[in-house]
């Protein structure tokens, strides 16, 4: 089992499976099964490894600190939350880790996420990220909540989509580099849509690539 793993120079840490959408594109349906090619993952901004990423369980902090202090931290140029499912699922528990990495100095901490953290523990949690995380990397896939809902397919239906801008909007303000993603299969003018989406609420629009 895969609780962190490499990808450039970067360590990523895979916290659970669970996720409150169920995208047409993400992998997660499979279960990570053997024939699934995981640098085919077009949605999360950054997913590598094998269908070991597929945890049997959720492990705790303190296993998750263990595995991570095998490793020179400090030579890394980021970690990031990411894997299979949305690590703010487990979002209190990011916190935690992220504290821990904080005490350990290093360059930068990063969490790749659908937005919808303050919607699944119903109150805003945004506060609690400040000082600890560097970049919030949201993942905005479609210029509107309809087109949103009828992909992502949250459990919160349709007003998943405009959580997710006000998460944004919440950690731009205090002051976290806050980046909005989209895929470059999006006609020109949604990815015009969602640029505005994301410079009006002080935070950047990065256009992934596609892979077939």
């Amino acid at each position: 089992m895969i609780i962190s793993y490499n990808l450039g120079n970067s360590l990523y840490i895979n916290l659970t499976n669970r996720c409150s959408n169920s995208c047409d594109f993400c992998l997660r349906a499979s279960k990570g099964q053997p024939e699934i090619d995981s640098n085919k993952w077009e949605t999360s901004d950054d997913l590598s490894g094998t269908s070991e990423l597929w945890l049997d369980y959720e492990p705790e902090v303190s296993e998750i600190i263990q595995d991570l202090s095998k490793r020179d931290l400090k030579s890394y140029d980021e970690i990031v939350f990411c894997g299979f499912g949305e690590p703010f699922m487990r979002f209190h528990d990011c916190i935690e880790v992220a504290k821990w990495l904080r005490e350990q100095q290093v360059k930068k901490i990063r969490v790749n996420t659908n937005g919808q953290a303050n919607l699944i523990f119903e109150t805003d949690v945004t506060p609690l990220l400040a000082g600890l995380f560097d970049v919030v990397s949201i993942s905005l896939n479609n210029k509107n909540a309809t087109e949103y809902d009828a992909t992502c397919h949250s459990e919160f239906g349709e007003k998943a989509f405009d959580s997710l801008l006000d998460f944004g909007e919440k950690c731009a303000k205090l002051g976290i580099k806050t980046v909005f993603s989209v895929v470059d299969i999006l006609p020109e003018e949604d990815i015009k849509v969602c640029r505005k989406l994301a410079v009006d609420r002080g935070c950047e629009l990065r256009v992934r690539e596609y892979i077939e």
